[in-house]
């Protein structure tokens, strides 16, 4: 006699998407929708860390170098041969519909004319000059929408609580006016941007030092929207964003978000360094197309030189990108995501003879 017992057991590993458990209101689905459609960004991390090749900023706080030896970099940063047009053009060629450049990293530098801080590459580097405003001007020509990195902390700023010449520190508490000083510099700073560049996506880091509440995060939001109702603010203004950007590393399972984007290096930095460590042009692909089929973005970045020459592998990189992305446009710009991953786990029929 024969028993015959099947069973099938289906596993779904998918997720409950955002949108279906709160309400998006309108104005935010609509100026969401370029940012949903464009699914390749690039990231520029410039700063005067490419002179000596050195970690952006993380290098001094780690005290592998002092603080005074990384700003003598402030005298090699020439950008002397700093194209914004070939830069542009190198971005539009990857097939790339957005740019998001550092304005100020943590080491406080900004690379425009702040009118709050002389720390600037206009008053205090060998370049002298605004670097911001000339590539804007070249990738909107190209119709590519611009965004600024900007740096919540501020490591050199004397007001800020982490300053660390001399490894002093105060607690927020106990010098309130000290705080509320670095709160107008560093919203005044947001508000310099705002006017002078109008940025289409505003890329914020270093949220996790303090609160939302100590950061003023949400009057920041509304101050950015004020100006230009349109703007995009990535989640890292302590939850006052309209999507999340995860770091480095492809997500075990699709992001429960209705927007997303993974920001990752084309070698091991994010600033320039000299590197040999750089993905294929496949395993950037692969990268690239599990990221899309998932609903989010890759925002990849490449690190320029201290003169403003951009790394041959960096150019062949995003090169090869934008020549497959061209091969496959269609299934790429403009799609919604994938059927969440099915794992089928069958048992097989057994027989059991007596």
């Amino acid at each position: 006699m024969f028993k015959f017992a099947t069973w099938v057991l289906f596993l779904l590993i998918g997720h409950h998407v955002w949108g279906q458990q709160k309400i998006i209101p309108q104005q935010i689905q609509a100026k969401m929708q370029w940012f949903e459609d464009a699914k390749l960004g690039i990231f520029i991390h410039q700063g005067i860390y490419s002179v000596n090749g050195i970690d952006e900023s993380w290098s001094f706080h780690n005290r592998l170098i002092l603080h005074s030896d990384y700003m003598k970099q402030l005298n090699g940063f020439t950008m002397s041969k700093y194209k914004p047009a070939e830069w542009a053009d190198l971005i539009k060629n990857s097939g790339a519909k957005y740019a998001v450049i550092t304005t100020k990293h943590h080491d406080g530098v900004a690379l425009y004319h702040s009118r709050l801080s002389r720390l600037n590459t206009v008053d205090t580097t060998a370049a002298g000059k605004d670097i911001i405003q000339p590539l804007f001007q070249e990738l909107r020509h190209r119709k590519i929408k611009c965004g600024t990195y900007y740096s919540l902390i501020d490591w050199t700023h004397w007001d800020y609580p982490g300053f660390l010449k001399d490894s002093a520190k105060y607690i927020i508490k106990q010098e309130p006016e000290r705080w509320k000083r670095f709160l107008t510099f560093y919203q005044g700073q947001i508000q310099e941007i705002n006017k002078q560049f109008k940025p289409d996506l505003w890329w914020f880091d270093g949220d996790w030092e303090h609160s939302a509440d100590e950061w003023q995060a949400e009057s920041v939001r509304n101050q950015i929207l004020a100006m230009n109702p349109n703007a995009i603010i990535n989640g890292r203004l302590s939850g006052y964003g309209d999507y999340e950007t995860p770091e480095q590393n492809f997500p075990v399972s699709r992001p429960p978000y209705p927007w997303w984007e993974l920001c990752m290096t084309s070698n091991d930095h994010w600033g320039y360094q000299a590197d040999s460590n750089w993905k294929t042009p496949e395993e950037l692909i692969r990268i690239f197309a599990d990221v899309i089929s998932n609903g989010g973005n890759l925002l990849l970045d490449m690190g320029p030189k201290a003169d403003g020459i951009i790394p041959e592998q960096q150019k062949y990189l995003l090169n090869e990108l934008g020549t497959w992305i061209r091969r496959y446009e269609e299934a790429i710009y403009s799609t919604k995501a994938g059927l969440p991953r099915v794992i089928f786990m069958a048992q097989v029929p057994f027989q059991k003879i007596r």
